[in-house]
């Protein structure tokens, strides 16, 4: 693929500023580029979550799917996960959702999926570029543009579908904080469902996000970690704005630790786990208590979903039943290739009822002092901050034993520990990962590096 060809896709999709890096006519092309790249004839599924810009944009990339003489399977405002659900439920060719997950209000993109439900992969999303950069579109005939069909009756599937995979028994007590977001009917409707007694917080769709922000961050869920302990509920869930992240507060009102839970559900499934490079050590750890291994992979859920057909399209291993990251992406592929933040509180609902409370369940898995940051780094500065971390980073430390460059840079130590560096993808920050085998390791690990990307800026 050619080099000089804008990049509109990040690690999750195409994601920006309305107005700025998204806008009507970007959608449009997308859709353009989406019935060029399939066919005419083609049937694709649409969703959007609840930004204010998701109408605007949902029309747009539509038009561009029906010129092309592709057809649009409308699902309205649903969870990102009923649209790759639904793309493979009804054996469409394409899935289309409008969201920008977990970023502010102001944010907006553009997600493309598989007809298995699988996020595109960054072959498929070069070739999109590059139809949008030739502007080489094809326009189906007056009597061959593409026609729009009302799909929201397959949400009664999905919801039967989750609960039918689940053994939940009646009697647990869950409040769920949906973020004014995407899941703000379906996540309480089905946790109730599933027998449980359940308590909303922000379940009450608004592109504003008045609630709180649509990241599931310690700093914004302060009120789902209050009401978890006022109430005497068993856990808490949060999504983020698309619901296709989870996050869990236990029984003490704690927010549980990413990795933590991520080992815990890990081991509950068993067979091969995919995780990514900034994962913590104690998921393998986990995994071996249970005669499991560990495959780890870049920085992102697309690319854990590739890892993952990747290890089942070769019968010779074990099969890959769960994967996910740190942040609270969790990827089913026994039920669906896209991340399901539903699913994933169903999997930990089902946990605490067969293993008992989440505060002990998390407090009996082994950890090392983990630090996660961020610095602010403007796009264009990105990529020589990194090229410099991959030449001099390891030279400012004198134990390093092994420099893994397979996603930004990831040093480990001779004592166990590690810090990864990487650009986000979706964000203009370097974000720093590191796990110590002492408070004191971890913390003079934290400091030397971001001060190395400090003075770099």
């Amino acid at each position: 693929m050619d080099s000089d060809i804008p990049k509109l896709f990040g690690t999750s999709g195409i994601r920006g500023k309305i107005a700025n890096e998204i806008s009507p006519e970007l959608a449009l092309n997308v859709g353009k580029a989406i019935s060029t790249y399939l066919g005419e004839g083609c049937k694709v599924v649409v969703g959007y979550d609840t930004r204010t810009s998701n109408l605007m944009l949902e029309r747009a990339v539509s038009a561009g799917i029906l010129q092309g003489g592709c057809h649009v399977l409308s699902l309205g405002m649903v969870p990102t996960p009923l649209v790759g659900y639904a793309t493979m439920k009804l054996g469409a060719d394409a899935g289309v959702m409008i969201t920008a997950s977990h970023n502010p209000s102001p944010y907006n993109g553009i997600k493309l999926w598989n007809p298995d439900g699988m996020a595109y992969l960054q072959e498929q999303e070069r070739n999109i570029e590059k139809i949008i950069h030739e502007k080489n579109f094809y326009k189906a005939s007056w009597q061959n543009i593409g026609k729009i069909e009302d799909i929201s009756p397959v949400i009664g599937d999905y919801i039967d579908d989750l609960l039918g995979l689940m053994d939940i028994k009646p009697g647990l007590k869950v409040v769920v904080d949906c973020a004014n977001g995407a899941a703000s009917y379906l996540s309480p409707l089905i946790l109730r469902k599933a027998g449980c007694q359940v308590v909303s917080l922000n379940a009450q769709p608004d592109g504003f996000f008045p609630g709180r922000k649509p990241e599931p961050s310690a700093a914004n869920l302060m009120e789902l970690m209050q009401v978890v302990k006022a109430t005497g509920a068993d856990l808490g869930i949060a999504h983020d704005g698309d619901a296709d992240r989870m996050v869990a507060v236990d029984d003490k009102g704690r927010m549980a630790d990413f990795d933590k839970l991520l080992a815990l559900v890990s081991a509950e499934v068993g067979g091969c786990v995919v995780t990514t490079v900034d994962a913590s050590a104690c998921i393998d750890r986990a995994l071996e208590e249970v005669g499991g291994t560990v495959e780890r992979t870049k920085v992102g859920d697309v690319h854990v979903a590739e890892m993952i057909h990747k290890i089942n399209q070769n019968h010779s291993k074990p099969l890959a039943k769960f994967g996910g990251e740190p942040s609270g992406t969790w990827l089913h592929p026994q039920f669906c290739m896209c991340p399901d933040g539903i699913l994933s509180a169903l999997r930990v609902i089902e946990l605490v009822q067969n293993k008992g409370p989440l505060s002990k369940l998390l407090d009996d898995v082994p950890s090392y002092p983990t630090i996660r940051d961020r610095i602010d780094c403007d796009e264009v500065q990105k990529k020589p901050i990194m090229e410099k971390a991959k030449s001099e980073l390891s030279l400012i430390f004198d134990d390093v034993v092994d420099t893994n460059l397979k996603d930004g840079v990831r040093l480990s130590f001779s004592d166990g520990s590690w810090v990864l560096v990487r650009p986000s993808g979706t964000e203009s920050f370097i974000r720093i990962t590191l796990e110590g085998k002492t408070e004191d390791k971890a913390q003079m690990i934290h400091h030397q590096t971001a001060e190395f990307i400090q003075n770099l800026l």
